[in-house]
């Protein structure tokens, strides 16, 4: 009778790890998967940047250190391998663009520009598009965060190799524009 409980408690104890560790799994890669969807978003920011830059340089010639500033941070983006390097490369691009959206303040013919004012909208949408996607992701590594560092399932991630992941956060340089109140002038 004693055989049959212990035999009864170790069978318990496996399943309850393999239900912990199958769900870590699926926590990780709903956090693979959610940064798959920012991946296609990138792709076409990345495809829209050459686009913008160039209807830019037509009108803005010596702003060449922003544009190459531009261009630069999109090469790195393209090339960055891995989650967490993608992350510190695309937010990289971020605070390019936003430098070019100031520099372009200076240019009213080419605020005017069918061409740029079609360019500015797509890759408005796209940053809409990318700040949902990057919603979903941090709220998926928020998930895998929490099962990782919560008892009994932190014991499992730490046998497993199971870690904390870093969200999709705002670069510390847009940090200061992001916490400022907006200024409204009529």
């Amino acid at each position: 009778m004693t055989t049959i409980i212990i035999i009864v408690v170790v069978a318990l104890v496996v399943i309850w790890v393999i239900s912990l560790y199958n769900n870590l799994v699926k926590l990780r890669n709903n956090r693979k998967q959610a940064f798959a969807n920012i991946d296609v978003q990138l792709k076409q920011r990345h495809d829209l940047v050459p686009q913008l830059v160039a209807t830019v340089k037509g009108y803005s010639n010596h702003e060449k250190e922003i544009l190459e500033k531009v261009t630069l941070a999109r090469t790195q983006a393209m090339n960055a391998t891995g989650i967490n390097d993608k992350i510190e490369a695309e937010t990289a691009l971020s605070s390019a663009l936003a430098g070019l959206k100031v520099a372009v303040e200076a240019y009213p013919d080419l605020k005017a520009s069918q061409n740029f004012l079609q360019l500015q909208g797509e890759l408005a949408d796209i940053e809409n598009k990318l700040a949902a996607v990057r919603r979903f992701f941090n709220s998926a590594t928020n998930e895998l965060n929490n099962a990782v560092q919560t008892f009994p399932s932190n014991v499992i991630a730490g046998m497993f190799g199971f870690h904390t992941e870093p969200m999709f956060e705002v670069a510390q340089e847009e940090r200061a524009a992001v916490e400022k109140a907006p200024e409204i002038s009529f």
